[in-house]
């Protein structure tokens, strides 16, 4: 009995002396944090750049069209990868609310898969079409951030934005296969973020939706990919990584 006491004791000694040495070594290391950037937040204005990947696919409406004629059972949108470059710009309004501006040159393509019941011969029964857009994007967003917490901070934004594609195929002429986008069109954007701030720079990763406020589809009831659509909404969930001075 006495040994297994002794050894029980031991143990719990043991284990008390680990959990102090943790604690101390968590509070030594907390002591000796330094804060980066300690006057960041007072800036009335910083610049940055921004890296951006993203997932981009439509949210369609279909047309009468789809109902009433059975050459083509299915339409679909697909979600494909992309990827952006862009500059940063913020300016301080109040404490924790800052406008932002994050103009972006954004390349995105989605899939749409259509099923055709009598395709022509040699040709499959499912269909892919890939629509690619090169957009010149020109948001204007609020950005309303926690308070700091070490050199860590987290934000959330909205706002919205103006799209320009420069890939629009909506003047083609010859677009059987085609199915055409408008040039332009107006969305909006939420999104999440954190700041990390480094000794000389803040990294800043951040995920973020966005959806157009009007049908970006310039249909044609003469192509047999496009007038069974009625509307379609670009939508777009991005990950970007900021990188601000």
């Amino acid at each position: 009995m006495q040994t297994s006491y002794a050894r029980h004791m031991q143990y719990l000694l043991r284990r008390q002396i680990i959990v102090t040495l943790f604690l101390f070594i968590c509070i030594s290391s907390f002591a000796q944090r330094e804060i980066n950037l300690p006057n960041h937040e007072m800036k009335p204005y910083y610049f940055g750049i921004t890296l951006s990947g993203n997932t981009a696919y439509f949210h369609m409406d279909h047309a009468p069209k789809f109902l009433q004629d059975d050459s083509v059972a299915s339409v679909a949108s697909i979600g494909k990868g992309g990827f952006g470059l862009g500059l940063l710009g913020t300016l301080r309004l109040v404490n924790h609310l800052e406008a932002r501006t994050n103009p972006q040159l954004i390349f995105a393509t989605r899939g749409i898969n259509y099923y055709i019941n009598q395709p022509l011969t040699g040709d499959p029964n499912w269909q892919q079409k890939n629509v690619e857009s090169i957009y010149i994007s020109l948001p204007l967003q609020l950005k309303f951030s926690s308070d700091r917490i070490d050199n860590f901070r987290v934000y959330m934004l909205g706002g919205g934005k103006y799209e320009y594609d420069l890939a629009s195929n909506s003047q083609a002429r010859r677009a059987e296969d085609l199915v055409k986008l408008n040039k332009s069109a107006l969305g909006y954007e939420l999104g999440l973020g954190f700041h990390f701030y480094f000794p000389t720079f803040i990294f800043s990763p951040e995920i973020k939706f966005s959806n157009s406020f009007n049908s970006v589809h310039s249909r044609d009831k003469n192509l047999i990919y496009s007038n069974v659509i009625d509307r379609m909404q670009a939508r777009m969930l991005v990950f970007s990584i900021h990188l601000e001075g």
